[in-house]
């Protein structure tokens, strides 16, 4: 099945972009791989240490802190970043958490933690720069969801939900941004080996994250991309159009401890 609709075109070159979470993981592969394009990148997060390492490494690209938990935090640094990079036209809203969950313990702090950073951080983010975003010729948000927004894996219940209302979002801001010069990506993917859960860059089911990245950007070059699904996150994206969702869901779940 198909996993690009179409919008506006993103330039893949001479670009200011924000990537939140951009220490580790995703957000750092996207970040350099965008860098090594000869783009302007600003990298984003909680841990300085985790932001040096990629600045280290990776001269030109530049780092900010935010807590994308926090709405104070987030109001300032949009401010911050205005001035940092009043250029701005890229923001990919990558950061996020994911635990495990026990949902009979009565204790929802765990969902409380999740939801604050991958549905209100990307949302608060996003309406704080929207203003910045428009005053450029043009411009693209990207939304980083989850193959687990369409099946979700019931261990790690409140993650998969904040992506299934990421997923939502995007399509909402995409139709209401239709008359404007912004277009909205969703990067939607698998099980990719990163440290997002523990052991997961040693996991032989993750998909390599460099052959993740890889695949994503040659998939950006689609002329206006709107949703981009590497091939091993189509059984998951298309699972409910497919007709398996019920055996896809199952076997994700199987293992999961009662």
């Amino acid at each position: 099945m198909r996993c690009l609709l179409y919008s506006q075109s993103m330039d893949m070159t001479g670009n200011s972009i924000l990537i939140t979470g951009g220490g580790s993981g995703i957000g750092r592969g996207l970040a350099e791989a965008f860098h090594q394009l000869g783009n302007r990148v600003v990298i984003a997060g909680r841990r300085q240490e985790a932001l040096d390492s990629v600045t280290t490494a990776n001269p030109g690209i530049s780092a900010l802190t935010v807590d994308m938990a926090d709405a104070a935090s987030i109001a300032a640094f949009a401010q911050q970043l205005e001035r940092h990079a009043p250029e701005l036209n890229v923001v990919i809203n990558n950061a996020g958490i994911m635990r495990p969950e026990d949902l009979l313990s009565g204790d929802a702090s765990t969902a409380e933690a999740i939801i604050a950073t991958n549905l209100l951080g990307p949302i608060r983010l996003t309406a704080a720069l929207l203003p910045l975003l428009r005053r450029q010729r043009s411009s693209t948000i990207m939304m980083v969801s989850s193959g687990l927004a369409f099946v979700p894996m019931a261990l790690t219940a409140t993650y998969c939900a904040t992506k299934a209302a990421i997923h939502s979002y995007s399509q909402s801001l995409r139709y209401q941004l239709r008359d404007t010069t912004i277009s909205v990506v969703e990067l939607i993917p698998p099980y990719v080996g990163t440290e997002l859960m523990p052991g997961g860059t040693v996991n032989p089911r993750a998909m390599p994250l460099d052959e993740f990245i890889t695949e994503v950007m040659n998939l950006l070059t689609t002329p206006g991309a709107e949703e981009v699904c590497v091939e091993r996150v189509k059984p998951l994206r298309f699972a409910a159009q497919s007709g398996h969702f019920d055996e896809i869901f199952n076997g994700l779940n199987a293992a999961m401890p009662h």
